[in-house]
């Protein structure tokens, strides 16, 4: 269950907010103006919250060999001949006769 509790009335209430999060099993949110603002979770919930993170970042920096065998792709083309679409330039160094 998640109550909501106004950051200026969390002041006034941690020991309980952090009774209620404890032994009620409860996630706190502060909020300000309505909007949330932090959670009070127990230290169960927030190991929960960590390795459900470093499982996700497992699975983001897993190589990239596990993807799949690129070796399926088609070869490339073969390098087209420079002059066959009639090409009027070629770049030479200076220097050289034209």
């Amino acid at each position: 269950m998640v109550y909501e509790i106004p950051v200026t009335r969390a002041r006034a209430e941690l020991a309980d907010l952090i009774n209620r999060v404890v032994y009620g099993e409860e996630r706190v949110v502060v909020t300000r103006h309505g909007k949330p603002l932090a959670a009070l979770v127990s230290a169960a919930d927030l190991d929960r919250l960590a390795a459900l993170d470093a499982q996700e970042a497992a699975e983001v920096a897993r190589p990239a060999a596990s993807l799949g065998s690129v070796t399926s792709l088609p070869e490339p083309p073969p390098p087209a001949d420079p002059f066959r679409f009639g090409i009027a330039a070629e770049h030479r160094p200076p220097g050289q006769p034209h």
